[in-house]
């Protein structure tokens, strides 16, 4: 079974095209050799995509895009998290992890917002953008938010990687206050740190407890600031293989060309690709082993 832990999803194809127009990707230097998809994210094109590439599931980690366009921004976060459990509840091959943004809706009201909706539609977790959303998650007043995943087994899936400028909120070593405050909290780094990706072993060696998915760094392979393909196999095995999972970043990326690019990697076994693919993620995210069950 192939399931793809980070997908973007959006309610028109414009709104697609707009949020790929805005999002810049930098940090992997010069170099490599990405194949930048056409996909426009809306759900046509994410089933169209899971169908061409055997995926039986896919985690949808959206974050609002572009706040300032919107009359209420707490409104339309709101409304944003509704539609997208309507959706899974209508696709149920479609998880929901819940946009979340402390400057747009107070910690207290996130907390409450996501309880109802993971109580009422079952959506699995919550996404963060530290870099973008300027998270310091050594902040305790967002502790809130993470007490509660914490206690009903809600996954937080979170952007990794550095910043261009600034306080480097996304770096992996800045989510070891975070780490250390909730060892029991169902976390994924995504990117694997991206260009920060040399301070994941000594990270995923103190915290046994985190995750990892592979998206986009995986596409760079090359690059003056991301591994080597060798490299990043080495880099699988010093935090884990069982603690990796393949994600696409659909729709920058295509879901068919990450499976291949992990049945790739050099060295690594049938049995520890399947895993990535699929395995890790199915037992991460309590997913059934069909689609029937």
């Amino acid at each position: 079974m192939i399931v793809d832990t980070h997908i973007h999803l959006y309610r028109t194809k414009d709104d697609g095209d707009a949020a790929k127009r805005g999002y810049e990707i930098w940090e992997y230097g010069e170099g490599g050799s990405p194949l930048m998809a056409d996909w426009r994210g809306d759900e046509e094109d994410v089933l169209l995509a899971m169908a061409e590439a055997g995926v039986a599931y896919a985690i949808v980690t959206n974050m609002l895009d572009d706040p300032s366009a919107h009359a209420d921004p707490a409104a339309a976060l709101i409304n944003f998290n509704e539609w997208l459990c309507d959706l899974t509840q209508r696709q149920p091959t479609l998880k929901a992890c819940l946009a979340v943004d402390p400057a747009l809706l107070p910690v207290p009201d996130l907390v409450e917002h996501v309880r109802q909706l993971a109580a009422e539609y079952g959506a699995l977790g919550i996404k963060l953008h530290p870099p973008v959303q300027r998270l310091d998650l050594a902040d305790r007043s967002l502790w809130p938010l993470f007490e509660l995943c914490q206690e009903m087994g809600l996954r937080v899936v979170s952007h990794s990687g550095p910043s261009p400028s600034g306080p480097q909120y996304g770096e992996p070593d800045s989510f070891r206050p975070l780490l250390e405050a909730f060892p029991e909290l169902p976390i994924v780094l995504a990117h694997m740190g991206g260009a920060a990706w040399q301070q994941l072993p000594k990270l995923a060696n103190d915290y046994p407890h985190v995750m990892f998915d592979c998206c986009e760094i995986i596409e760079w392979l090359g690059a003056s600031r991301a591994p080597a393909p060798e490299q990043f196999v080495e880099l699988i095995r010093s935090v884990g293989v069982d603690r990796v999972m393949m994600g696409s970043d659909f729709p920058w990326y295509d879901m068919g060309h990450t499976v291949t690019l992990v049945n790739g990697l050099p060295g690594l076994s049938d049995v520890e690709r399947q895993a990535v693919l699929g395995g890790n993620a199915a037992r991460f995210f309590g997913l059934p082993a069909s689609q029937a069950d």
